[in-house]
């Protein structure tokens, strides 16, 4: 009967495995990740650290099941098990933002071995808004910038902030159920985007906002001592009303926001060099050969999306660095 890898291994086990192996081997650090769409990820993030005194092995924590590995399951599995030679690597989700709130949170935020992403998941890194012009190019050949995603996104976060800092208070006073992460998506999905006007839909976004602010400041008026306090704590966590973007659900803010963006921007920028195509074409066989091989060279936006890495200089995923840093240094100094 097969049983779980979690079952029979541990840190300890993982470092006594390694003391046996031949004397200046490479120590081994196992790190576990929640599905297959996070190892990648991970792995990136783990093989800056690796040199000819350690190496890291990114895997689902289970070998017998294709269950995702939700960070609660992670949490449960290996609760107990963790330590130098095994870690954890998981979505922050709003766990790094309750700030040991709640049980998931207290884990996340207090155990040294667990490593999250400090933005809600991975998909946020992708809907970096910095990167986003160079995630154009790719799927077009078109480096012509005809929309300012940076601009977009800070007006965007700045329009929601308030009502995401309601969507705070709620899930830490155990209010979720009257306002949700999907209520708040819901609230901030915006639809097709003018790309000449782009301000329209964020003026449509700000009354939606408004009105479901002032909804629940009747439904909670005790909120209003704490809602000072909650953007102060939150602002000391990195969350400031330009980048709240990067702290929602991140599938929410790349399904309803971002992808659709993308999408209508790099359709924009083939037409152009579609034009361009058969305005520079001498005849129609040229015509055809030139369309066809720019056709062939470029790819679906969606896919350039969610395989870019162009956010390595996101201030949430240099936060993963300098963790990851301090935990393989004192690891160094205690196998010295």
């Amino acid at each position: 009967m097969g049983t779980r890898l979690s079952d029979n291994l541990n840190s300890k086990y993982i470092g006594a495995a390694t003391r046996l192996r031949a004397q200046g081997a490479r120590k081994r650090v196992v790190a576990y990740v929640e599905s297959f769409d996070d190892i990648f990820f991970w792995r990136n993030v783990l093989g800056r650290f690796e040199d000819d005194k350690i190496y890291f092995e990114v895997m689902l924590p289970s070998r017998t099941s294709l269950a995702k590995g939700k960070k609660v399951a992670i949490t449960n599995i290996l609760s107990g098990k963790l330590g130098q030679n095994m870690i954890a690597c998981v979505d922050a989700d709003y766990d790094y933002l309750m700030q040991g709130a709640t049980e998931g949170s207290r884990i996340v935020c207090g155990n040294p071995y667990v490593f999250h992403t400090y933005a809600y998941a991975i998909e946020n890194f992708q809907c970096y808004a910095p990167s986003l012009h160079n995630v154009c190019v790719m799927p077009t050949l078109n480096d012509r910038k005809a929309f300012d995603f940076e601009k977009f996104m800070k007006d965007f976060s700045q329009t929601v902030y308030p009502l995401f800092v309601w969507n705070i208070w709620c899930y830490r006073k155990g209010y979720h159920k009257n306002f949700s992460m999907a209520n708040l998506c819901a609230v901030f999905a915006m639809g097709d985007v003018n790309l000449l006007h782009p301000d329209r839909a964020i003026d449509i976004l700000r009354r939606k906002v408004n009105r479901t602010v002032s909804s629940l400041q009747h439904t909670f008026p005790q909120a209003k001592a704490d809602y000072p306090k909650l953007k102060e704590q939150l602002k000391e966590l990195g969350v400031v009303p330009e980048n709240v973007y990067m702290y929602i659900r991140g599938h929410d803010v790349f399904d309803s926001v971002v992808s659709p963006l993308v999408s209508s921007v790099c359709e924009m920028l083939r037409r152009e060099r579609e034009r361009e195509i058969h305005r520079l074409a001498m005849n129609s066989r040229q015509l055809q050969n030139e369309l066809s091989g720019y056709r062939h060279s470029t790819a679906p936006s969606d896919f350039t999306l969610r395989k870019q890495t162009g956010f390595y200089n996101a201030p949430q995923y240099r936060q993963i660095l300098e963790k990851i840093e301090s935990f393989v240094e004192n690891l160094k100094k205690e196998n010295q």
